[in-house]
């Protein structure tokens, strides 16, 4: 897991926004049933209602996908801006300890 410093909360950013609404649309699409109840229009002879549903997991994988890259990317950035002020301290020490 990641770990947050003491004292500092996470921060809503558009990245974190971004993965909240890819990991949250295809709850959405598929609570709401009465937009694809019904048969027509039939894709290869299979009814919406199927195919609309096996279309959902493709697009679901895709956003899950994406949202797990953001994610990824974020935490590395956001530990990048952590780490560099502990490394630019740790540099100036050792600096100033060889002097």
């Amino acid at each position: 897991m990641s770990e947050v410093p003491a004292g500092s909360r996470p921060a809503v950013t558009p990245v974190r926004v971004v993965v909240a609404l890819c990991l949250i649309a295809p709850f959405v699409a598929m609570l709401w049933v009465g937009s694809y109840a019904k048969t027509d229009p039939a894709f290869a002879g299979i009814p919406f209602f199927y195919w609309y549903q096996m279309l959902w997991v493709v697009i679901s994988t895709a956003l899950t996908l994406i949202a797990y890259q953001l994610w990824q990317r974020d935490q590395r950035a956001r530990r990048a801006r952590h780490d560099l002020p502990a490394q630019r301290a740790d540099r100036s020490e050792q600096e100033g300890a060889s002097r």
